[in-house]
């Protein structure tokens, strides 16, 4: 791909539109690093290590770097780079001093423990050279003994059926990306943020997730095939394994709405980052409560004002220049959903969303969630809110999808533009998604929170007739082998009632 060809755009996931050169038939340059964690077991290295001895991609642009977590004695792998795990322990401190050792172009995960076809590698690699921005996961197949052809895991190959080989996967393509054999740029990989250390297990899912956020496309490679000996964690211990990794997914993968179910919880990474500019102390706080008291209970708020400017020595306290500063960081400095900074972000990443809020704006409390469900119905990429007219032009929200200005910046050209082309944009008017001036806001302790505790007792009230009704029912089943007809028609005509009040 030369220096000024026009970089493919891929709408959403649809990598359909990139046409990977023939295997065998074309001139690699990039260089890879393969880079593989172990810990112990070195006849399945020494296995692994022999199919990459024998890959078609060029050896004189492959390095193998192996990650040692803590082997006794320490692993000893002619043909490989090896380095020690000296911070942390376990899969996610291995994978990243690998990726912090590595040299190439492209880092290339593998398991210690796989079979590769001769071209495994290079199925890889043609893609990475098409565009810089590819997640490329190999078919790993199962196997008890080496030799035998076996098969993807069901959970893959539903998967890939159902999403048109993740064509039509969107912004969930990222589930199935797996450390046993993926490789990325290693520049994409860095601004992701690398391997999440404190992650022993489902570190690939949630790199996977800001790879997503970082604007990646996720590309399976069938042709890219490599033979797992022995069934996988997730095969032998499901229950398990989810039980553990819920337990930190839900902290740092947002997109994963289902485990973000309590309406009171925080949690680490937000699902939508709300950008307030600081003006006076009233009306920020005007918006910043009413982005707090929303029914999308997972956003947080980050405020551009001087902060840099506020000093701790003596002062005139009601007089200073910058009192309207010191008391919104007074107001806010212990909630952890509020954070303060000199200039507006350029990413929220590695929040799936953020929403660009006008001085003097505050939103409904629904007007979030409602957002959102905008830009996930069509994948937008970009909802822009009109308003106000002002003599500068139309003053507006922006929602933005990290993962779509990810790959936009990758592309060099007008945001907006690239934005509109890969995953789409819609205007909307603020008055029908709820967004008013500060002015007119209602209070965070308003009909939100009363219709929300009024659900509640509604729900409660729900549940103690149906309870009732039950009883009846069996009841009047009880009854109904017997002479007491009377008795029945009562209890029936009582069970209709409960039904119409329920």
């Amino acid at each position: 791909m030369s220096g000024t060809a026009r970089v493919p755009r891929v709408r959403h996931n649809d990598y359909g539109s990139l046409e990977p050169p023939e295997l065998g038939a074309w001139r690699p340059e990039l260089t890879v690093s393969v880079v593989i964690p172990a810990r112990g077991r070195p006849a399945d290295l020494e296995r692994t290590m022999a199919s990459l001895a024998a890959q078609t991609y060029p050896a004189e642009l492959v390095e193998v770097v192996v990650a040692d977590d803590g082997s006794e004695p320490p692993l000893d792998v002619p043909g490989a780079r090896v380095v020690r795990v000296t911070e942390g322990w376990g899969r996610g401190a291995a994978r990243e001093a690998g990726r912090l050792a590595a040299t190439g172009d492209v880092v290339h995960w593998l398991d210690s423990d796989m079979i590769l076809a001769d071209d495994h590698v290079e199925a890889h690699m043609r893609w990475h050279h098409l565009i810089d921005h590819a997640v490329v996961i190999g078919e790993t197949r199962f196997v008890d003994a080496p030799g035998e052809e076996g098969a993807p895991s069901a959970y893959t190959t539903k998967t890939l059926e159902s999403t048109r080989m993740l064509k039509d996967a969107g912004s969930s393509a990222y589930l199935l990306h797996t450390g046993a054999s993926s490789s990325v740029r290693a520049d994409l990989l860095r601004a992701a943020g690398g391997v999440d250390t404190r992650l022993n297990m489902a570190e690939d899912t949630e790199l996977g997730y800001r790879l997503a956020q970082a604007g990646a496309v996720f590309i399976p490679e069938p042709a890219a095939r490599g033979w797992h000996v022995g069934p996988s964690t997730v095969m032998r211990r499901e229950q398990d394994v989810h039980r553990h990794n819920w337990s930190y997914l839900g902290d740092l993968v947002p997109d994963l709405r289902w485990l973000r179910g309590h309406p009171r919880r925080h949690w680490l990474v937000p699902y939508v980052r709300v950008v307030v500019p600081a003006t006076t102390y009233e009306e920020t706080r005007g918006a910043v409560d009413a982005i707090l008291a929303s029914t999308l209970t997972d956003a947080a708020v980050t405020i551009v004002g001087p902060w840099g400017e506020l000093t701790d020595g003596r002062r005139a306290c009601l007089d200073e220049p910058l009192l309207d500063a010191r008391l919104l960081t007074h107001l806010y400095r212990h909630e952890p959903r509020v954070s303060f900074a000199g200039e507006e972000p350029l990413s929220a990443a590695p929040a799936p969303f953020l929403l660009r809020l006008p001085a003097g704006w505050a939103p409904g409390a629904d007007t979030l969630s409602r957002l959102v469900r905008q830009a996930d119905a069509d994948l937008l990429g970009l909802v822009c809110v009109a308003l106000a007219e002002s003599p500068e032009g139309v003053v507006a929200a922006r929602l933005e999808r990290t993962a779509a200005f990810s790959r936009a910046a990758r592309l060099n050209g007008v945001a907006d533009d690239l934005v509109d082309e890969m995953f789409g944009s819609l205007w909307v008017s603020g008055g029908e998604y709820g967004l008013v001036p500060v002015a007119e806001a209602e209070s965070p302790a308003g009909d939100a929170a009363r219709w929300r505790a009024l659900a509640g007792d509604r729900l409660a009230e729900v549940k103690r007739l149906r309870g009732e009704l039950e009883r009846l029912s069996a009841e009047v089943e009880r009854l109904s082998a017997g002479p007491a007809a009377e008795e029945e028609g009562r209890l029936t005509s009582l069970i209709r009632h409960l039904r119409s009040a329920g």
